[in-house]
């Protein structure tokens, strides 16, 4: 295994192993859902926080370049991301036409996040802090690290990870999620623009709370 491939597999164990491991749990259980809450969402912050720096200074020992994982915020990239957002909404609307609300409505998902009960300050920065560290560690490294073995893999890698530690949210749920990373994928493949990809999941983390 190459040099490349081995820190890739350290990253994708430190950054997102437990996620998988509780994702696959979920499924295997049968789907149990917890609905958000204050709690979850600090729960989340801290833990990300944790891990992140734990792969950071990994990547760092290892003698990686971390500027290309620093997302620049710009005006402009914001824009870009929005058009992201509403892309990948107009990409799952076959799911809802094809399934029907009542489907849509008893994924996993759906339901956790009807139940939600939370305060704005604490959903805004759980949505900030969990749009950056999924895809800093997901496009801006782990596309990019594997980029040498060609866009198919390396994109298919990142809708990969993407999907097995989303697996919790439900069979088509799952499903948007592919949607989701291959989106996500392709538009950073073609710009290596990380902040628009950033700020696209940021408001589809805030939109999916907050219009409700």
């Amino acid at each position: 295994m190459t040099s490349k491939a081995t820190d890739a597999v350290v990253v994708i164990a430190i950054c997102f192993g437990w996620f998988i491991v509780a994702s696959i749990g979920a499924v295997v259980s049968g789907f149990p859902t917890r609905p958000f809450d204050d709690s979850a969402f600090g729960g989340i912050i801290l833990f990300e926080v944790v891990l992140a720096t734990v792969a950071l200074g990994y990547l760092r020992w290892r003698g990686h370049n971390l500027s290309p994982l620093i997302p620049v915020p710009t005006g402009m990239g914001s824009l870009v991301g929005l058009g992201l957002y509403i892309l990948i909404v107009f990409a799952g609307w076959p799911l809802g036409a094809f399934f029907g609300r009542a489907d849509l409505a008893a994924q996993p998902i759906e339901q956790m996040i009807a139940g939600a009960s939370f305060s704005l300050p604490w959903l805004v920065a759980a949505s900030i802090v969990n749009g950056l560290y999924e895809e800093t560690f997901l496009v801006g490294y782990l596309l990019r690290e594997l980029e040498t073995f060609g866009a198919s893999l390396a994109i298919g890698t990142t809708v990969l990870v993407r999907v097995l530690y989303h697996l919790y949210q439900g069979p088509l749920g799952a499903v948007y999620v592919v949607v989701v990373g291959a989106v996500f994928g392709i538009f950073y493949w073609r710009t290596r623009k990380l902040w628009p990809v950033v700020f696209a999941h940021m408001f589809a983390d805030l939109a999916g709370f907050a219009l409700r």
